[in-house]
């Protein structure tokens, strides 16, 4: 190789080398790009909670929330107030079921940036059966449908012999102490505790003697099966899978759905007395005050009504 050629070879390796250069530099800066965008969807606390979420800890049972949700003002806070409890707990998988005929933005977005290990249903519940304005929150049953079809996505995906797993059905308006998780994990079968700020009673609660159930304290119809409210007790996932007659239905007397569903799988003598033999309260009947938003409707007779485009 002549002095020429040996240039002309050196000068092509060169162009070469800068050319790969160049290409891994354009690679830095995407990975850098999609870094800031990661952490403009995602706070640093919360992807290293999604990190937590996604290493399960081998034999701790999953526990399963299934929570029916409908669209309100107050329905984003509802559901980010709760994903903040659900992200401190470990081997968790949260079931969202939208009263709805189509999954909705705000709901598909919150959920994709959560943080959490989910899985997004929706189904309407039929007119005749919504409550209207103006209707007390007892006059007819909510989450029906929404928490059946949660239920029947647990067993069309679940396996009933390699599965250890609770169910539980946390409501969107509900708060919950973390100590509660940590009581239902080891559920054989069906367990129960307190509920506080529920029934219009401090709190109800099943009554146990010598470390069984044998009763309730509440004020409605204490002769009820399963006298008691909706966040009060969970389910050991393999009964539920075993039960597929284990459902709830939209026509029951007032207070009788936790009835519906428990009288397939136990008997007051089976149930599992948590919460230090239900004597401490982990869960309460919250709800959110309706906000009064009459200023929106002055305003936009003026022409300055807040941005729709803003999301609440």
């Amino acid at each position: 190789m002549d002095i020429d050629e040996e240039v002309k070879w050196v000068s092509k390796k060169v162009l070469e080398l800068s050319a790969k250069e160049r290409r891994l530099q354009l690679q830095e800066e995407r990975l850098l790009h999609l870094e800031k965008e990661l952490n403009k969807s995602y706070s640093n606390s919360a992807v290293s909670m999604l990190k937590q979420q996604q290493s399960f800890i081998k034999d701790l049972p999953t526990i399963y929330a299934i929570t029916p949700t409908y669209a309100r003002c107050v329905q984003k806070a509802e559901l980010t107030r709760l994903s903040q409890t659900f992200l401190h707990v470990r081997n968790f998988h949260w079931i969202v079921v939208e009263d709805a005929v189509e999954k909705t933005p705000l709901v598909t977005n919150f959920l994709r940036n959560c943080g959490l290990i989910y899985t997004h249903l929706n189904i309407a519940t039929p007119e005749d059966h919504k409550l209207q304005e103006n209707d007390p929150n007892w006059l007819k049953p909510r989450g029906v449908l929404q928490r059946n079809i949660a239920l029947k996505w647990l067993r069309d995906n679940l396996d009933v012999d390699n599965k250890q797993g609770v169910v539980y059905f946390a409501d969107d308006d509900n708060t919950y102490d973390l100590k509660l998780f940590d009581e239902m994990r080891s559920t054989k079968q069906v367990s129960v505790w307190p509920v506080g700020l529920v029934g219009a009673l401090r709190y109800e609660s099943p009554v146990v003697h010598n470390g069984k159930v044998t009763g309730w304290f509440t004020y409605w119809k204490p002769e009820r099966p399963f006298a008691m409210d909706m966040a009060g007790f969970a389910i050991n996932l393999q009964l539920m899978l075993k039960n597929p007659q284990a459902n709830f239905k939209i026509r029951v007397p007032r207070g009788y759905q936790e009835s519906e569903l428990l009288k397939h799988l136990v008997t007051m003598q089976d149930l599992e007395p948590k919460a230090e033999n239900c004597s401490k309260v982990l869960v309460w009947h919250t709800r959110t005050e309706k906000p009064k938003l009459k200023n929106e409707d002055k305003l936009k007779k003026t022409g300055q009504q807040s941005d729709p485009d803003i999301e609440v």
